[in-house]
């Protein structure tokens, strides 16, 4: 029989519960050591610093840092710090994490909404609500004054629902109104869209929805054989109009005979379409 078995039971009891505090005494001790009880500091200011210093920082501290969220303002450096909990200056133990917002790296994208038809000031608002800017603005005679044209984009046009990226310069063009010259009104007839197209921008005319005869499906290879307003009145007097204004015209698969043309403005052919 061994020593330990010729104790009495109130013995053995005694000693598993001096093991048991004995085993609870060390490891309150070392989990005080372990987590650096009673060690404190300070929270350091990040806010306003790019995140490249920060995680520098943090790390010299003692401190974990986590990015919490991220936002997007193109007045501000990107990777900046906008926001830290906890704040600076707070005391906290030691190797707590700190949670930062930060300024997004790249730009997010967006739709680009419909502009034309709304008048400048309220494009303007629109433009800056979703967060792009408004770049060159340029003017072209219509008689939509102070309103948009076209919305154009590193020179070309850009059409609603478009993806462009927040902080994107964009150009208008905006309606100066019609003009205040009376000019000849352009002939069009025997011209191709093209040509008249090309002519009426020169001129700074609006050009209508063509009018479109049977058989006509490609409009760049068409001709004009109709228009409205006519040039010249029916004893050949030249008409006028202004820049701003609108001509429509009618096109047609064939190259017509212009000379044949008569100026006035005629009845359409009983085949020719409805302009509405």
């Amino acid at each position: 029989m061994t020593l330990l078995s010729k104790k009495p039971l109130w013995f053995h009891i005694l000693l598993a519960l001096a093991l048991v505090f004995t085993l609870l005494f060390l490891f309150v001790v070392s989990l005080n050591w372990i987590t650096k009880h009673g060690e404190s500091s300070t929270v350091p200011m990040v806010t306003g610093k790019k995140l490249d210093d920060v995680q520098a920082l943090l790390e010299e501290k003692g401190f974990e840092l986590i990015i919490q969220d991220s936002v997007f303002y193109d007045s501000i450096p990107r990777g900046m710090v906008l926001r830290q909990v906890p704040e600076a200056d707070d005391v906290v133990k030691v190797n707590r994490t700190v949670y930062v917002t930060i300024n997004r790296f790249i730009a997010p994208d967006i739709e680009l909404p419909k502009l034309s038809g709304l008048s400048y000031r309220n494009a303007e608002m629109v433009i800056r609500n979703i967060g792009l800017k408004i770049g060159d603005t340029t003017f072209r005679t219509d008689f939509a004054k102070n309103t948009v044209l076209e919305v154009l984009y590193q020179g070309k046009s850009i059409q609603p629902g478009a993806t462009i990226k927040v902080g994107t310069p964009i150009d208008l063009v905006i309606g100066s109104g019609v003009g205040n010259e009376a000019i000849l009104v352009p002939k069009l007839m025997g011209l191709t869209y093209e040509e008249a197209r090309a002519l009426l921008d020169a001129q700074g005319i609006i050009l209508g929805a063509p009018i479109f005869m049977p058989g006509v499906q490609d409009s760049a290879n068409a001709y004009v054989y109709r228009q409205r307003p006519a040039p010249t009145t029916l004893d050949g007097k030249r008409l006028t109009m202004r820049a701003g204004q609108m001509i429509d015209i009618w096109l047609q698969i064939e190259k017509p005979n212009v000379d044949s043309l008569e100026k006035a403005a005629q009845p359409p052919p009983a085949n020719e379409p409805n302009e509405y």
